[in-house]
């Protein structure tokens, strides 16, 4: 989140004189340009370097189509993406050795730029929509399941109007606060695709570990070759704690490991600290107290005495975290609005800011869009989006929410988008989440005093939502890559008008994946433990909130008790909405990203005589396999699921898919799964570490 600056700006401009330059960047790449200075990139003016090429579009259609399914899967499985340019820039340059001629340097920022659309455009996605599918599984909230075309509609529109945003303010962002911003993403992007032959010899460990990450969740998953949830009944710790009512799982996923190793072991201890609270702490107390009221307590549905700790969990203890996630949200905004006001009126002040030389005289590194095309395409949008909303809804009588709806739409993302990009800029980091939070409670009060109620007033609420959510998330993606290309010397206007289509492949990929994750079995679907889908959970309860008519006062007492627990814990210094997630998430989930986490400190421990450099290579080489485990082994969730939704489709059940299975349903959940699920998750370990620590730098 954006911390307020202050009268820090002055010290914050003199620390970026300070900052060292990558190697292959111009001296005055990430500094205040002197008066009269010019900055001139990598790559200069009219070189003739090759930039968008068929290579370079169907290379970056490609990435974007895969990391924006095994993204969806990993944000919904996890509630963590994939930050997808880095991998993208990696695989780019790896995979120009096999061309007659290596790809350019712009054309790599094509490709990574194209690819990058992925993250945004999941994020916007499914951090609001599964809220729908969760709700349309009651038939009681009058909510309808949404549709394929709906989905990517919502993500498409959002997607444009986010780049459509940030085209006026491209000027004021790249040149006229040359050197003012750290921007840390496109930082690291930038020093992968200049690093060039180095980093094409990543590419191999990459594509190696993206191949183990596959094949290894492919065993545990499709062909069930040993457990999928290990609970250490061979050790007997399972039955220990089953006495005490408490439960220790670990999920036997490649990909989730990755994410853990990826996000340290500081971060993702504080994940598991809040599963552990909720399972051996919460769980066990509600149970002690519970067992003696004979009533059912809503939202449970038996007695709390004839509860396991799982149903304890998903009834009682789990609403907490998901309040949790919601107060965070909100503490987010709060503690951002000075920075938020302080970015708004900069922003506005940057639209005007505009490159005044005539056509003629913009050298090709500064040709950009123009503001016209930027005011053109807003009113196309808002066209548009009303025919969506009015007709595309399947809501009678729809034009005056429409109406309604378009008006919030642009004006929330007018105001918060750039702001999303400034936030890119300092921190690397985009508070969607909590601007989208407020974004339905704007929105949802609008509709009531419009007097759209129940689970039409939900549904318009969340698709206004979700177009907010994915607009704030493109603008500070496009924000990233554009300061990529203004470093290395691509043409701006190229890489805007190729976003738009990147966003269309990414709406439709992630749309259809949704789709296919949503047709699992309803034990299965989205918001239960096998695909939590936690920031879409707090959204729909945000919207019951809002529009139900159900009587819950302890699952709103519960609701609070999470989003105070999230204030003491801001007071704390504690990372709340990690914590939150950890209480949401089910304990087998968060497992394995501490093992990841604790891995990665096994990897960077120094040892007497170690030099910079090598821990650095071991580093990097560690951050490249859980990478590669990451990708892989969520494309290969995502290819089972297509993989059930067919055989669930043509055949009515999953009988079929037993052929293909190694152990039979009883060795797969018992003892002689879990043994050898020990076994293949000891070794996934040892060759992460054992291959890391290995590296030699350069």
């Amino acid at each position: 989140m954006l911390e307020s600056q202050n009268h820090e700006d002055r010290r914050e401009e003199l620390e970026q004189r300070q900052k060292p330059t990558m190697a292959g960047l111009p001296e005055n790449a990430r500094r205040p340009l002197e008066p009269g200075e010019r900055y001139e990139p990598v790559v200069h003016d009219e070189t003739g370097v090759p930039e968008v090429t068929p290579r370079s579009v169907i290379l970056g259609l490609v990435f974007c189509a895969v990391f924006s399914m095994a993204a969806a899967y990993l944000a919904l499985k996890v509630g963590q993406g994939i930050e997808a340019a880095i991998p993208i820039a990696i695989l780019a340059i790896g995979l120009s050795r096999f061309f007659s001629r290596r790809s350019s340097l712009l054309e790599n920022v094509i490709i990574q730029s194209i690819g990058a659309n992925s993250s945004h455009v999941v994020s916007g996605a499914v951090f609001t929509i599964p809220a729908l599918y969760m709700l349309a599984a009651d038939p009681l909230s009058g909510v309808t399941q949404p549709t394929v075309f709906q989905v990517i509609a919502v993500s498409f529109l959002g997607g444009c109007l986010g780049i459509l945003f940030l085209i006026p303010l491209r000027y004021h962002f790249m040149v006229e606060m040359h050197g003012k911003f750290p921007w840390p993403e496109a930082t690291a992007t930038t020093e992968i695709i200049l690093s060039g032959e180095r980093v094409g010899n990543q590419a191999k460990v990459l594509a190696g570990a993206a191949g183990l990450g596959a094949l290894y969740d492919g065993v545990v998953t499709s062909l069930h070759g040993m457990a999928e949830t290990v609970s250490f009944q061979a050790i007997y710790l399972k039955q220990l704690l089953d006495r005490h009512f408490m439960t220790l799982r670990i999920l036997n996923n490649a990909a989730i490991v990755g994410i853990g190793y990826i996000v340290g072991l500081r971060y993702a201890a504080i994940i598991c600290a809040g599963s552990f609270l909720s399972m051996f702490v919460l769980v066990p107390m509600v149970h002690a107290i519970g067992e003696h009221v004979p009533l059912v307590l809503a939202p449970g549905t038996v007695p709390i005495a004839d509860m396991g700790p799982d149903q304890v969990f998903k009834h009682y203890v789990r609403i907490i975290g998901v309040g949790g996630i919601a107060g965070a949200g909100v503490l987010g905004i709060i503690s951002s609005l000075p920075s938020m006001m302080k970015s708004i009126g900069a922003n506005v002040v940057g639209m005007r800011s505009q490159d005044r030389r005539s056509r003629a005289q913009i050298p090709r590194v500064d040709r950009s869009l123009s503001g016209k095309v930027s005011a053109v395409g807003v009113v196309i949008f808002m066209l548009c989006a009303f025919l969506f909303f009015t007709f595309g809804l399947s809501i009678e009588h729809a034009a005056l929410y429409a109406a309604a709806g378009t008006v919030l739409v642009t004006v929330i993302a007018f105001l918060f988008a750039p702001v999303a990009a400034r936030a890119i800029a300092i921190v690397g980091t985009n508070p969607v989440s909590g601007m989208t939070m407020l974004t339905l409670i704007i929105t949802g009060l609008v509709m009531l005093k419009l007097g759209v109620t129940g689970g039409a007033g939900m549904f318009v609420t969340m698709m206004v939502g979700g177009v907010v959510c994915t607009a704030l998330a493109a603008s500070g993606a496009l924000a990233s890559d554009l300061k990529v290309g203004h470093w290395i010397g691509a043409t701006p206007s190229r890489q805007l008008a190729l976003k738009f289509l990147g966003t269309l492949v990414a709406a439709v990929f992630c749309g259809l994946a949704m789709w296919v994750m949503s047709q699992a079995d309803p034990a299965q679907g989205f918001g239960t433990s096998a695909m939590p889908a936690p920031q879409a959970s707090a959204m729909k309860e945000i919207l019951l909130g809002i529009f139900g008519t159900a009587e819950a006062p302890l699952q709103w007492y519960l609701f609070a008790l999470g989003v105070v627990l999230a204030v003491i814990l801001r007071m704390a210094g504690v990372a709340a909405l990690a914590f939150a997630l950890g209480m949401y998430l089910p304990m087998e989930l968060n497992t394995p990203v501490l093992l990841g986490g604790f891995l990665s400190y096994l990897v960077a421990r120094r040892r007497e005589g170690d030099s910079d450099a090598s821990v650095k290579a071991r580093k990097d080489r560690g951050v490249l396999i859980a990478s590669g485990l990451v990708a892989g082994g969520a494309i290969m969730g995502v290819m089972d699921a297509i993989t059930n939704a067919i055989i669930k489709g043509v055949t009515g059940d999953m009988e079929a898919k037993s052929v293909v299975h190694v152990l039979s349903d009883a060795a797969f959940e018992g003892l002689p799964g879990e043994i050898l699920g020990l076994a293949g998750l000891v070794a996934l370990c040892a060759f992460i570490v054992l291959y890391s620590r290995r590296a030699q730098p350069d």
